[in-house]
């Protein structure tokens, strides 16, 4: 090989090999400093893996009224993941007693009725109302807003930087416009 060749060769594998500012990976909010376990095998998933996107984190129930909001959470997180949007799911059992089930049941109820692509988490404590051990993320949030969950599928909206956190109630559906246009202005924002 010539000179030429192996200078470009090098020139590549620098370029791959180490990031530029611009590739650097986004700084991880406090509020998502956190490592909580997946649903379908309790690995532990550390929520810094999703800084720089927006985050719609959303406490769910199997057996709600509604539940059928799996179906708009899961075309809400295919239209518009490729644009830096996340849905977080965590299975709660704290309203009605509507999530009874366990972490494999509840696996095997999102596949199987809804298709369930989004990451989903174990199930957890969102409510200080019903547990003294809450789930982390979910006390900040409902620090930050001052709005805990009141129901099951209670939404919140969180921008790339972790700032801006909007809180939304358990009847919006995630493809009203107006949650909609919630999602677009984060997800235009930089």
């Amino acid at each position: 090989m010539t000179n030429a060749v192996l200078h470009g060769l090098w020139a590549v594998l620098l370029a791959v090999a180490v990031p530029t500012p611009a590739q650097a990976a986004p700084a991880c909010s406090p509020l998502l400093k956190h490592t909580l376990p997946r649903l379908q095998d309790e690995k532990p998933v550390d929520l810094c893996s999703f800084a720089g996107q927006v985050v719609l984190v959303v406490n769910t129930a199997s057996q709600c009224g509604y539940t059928p909001q799996y179906k708009s959470l899961e075309a809400l997180y295919q239209r518009y993941k490729d644009k830096g949007l996340v849905v977080l799911g965590f299975p709660s059992n704290d309203f009605g007693s509507q999530e009874p089930g366990k972490n494999t049941d509840i696996a095997e109820f999102c596949e199987n009725q809804f298709a369930v692509r989004f990451p989903m988490f174990a199930k957890t404590n969102v409510s200080a109302r019903s547990s003294k051990n809450v789930n982390p993320l979910y006390s900040a949030l409902a620090a930050r807003t001052g709005q805990p969950p009141k129901w099951n599928f209670h939404k919140y909206l969180v921008d790339r930087r972790g700032d801006v956190v909007l809180s939304r109630d358990s009847d919006v559906d995630p493809l009203e416009p107006g949650f909609l246009k919630d999602v677009e202005k984060l997800l235009n924002s930089k």
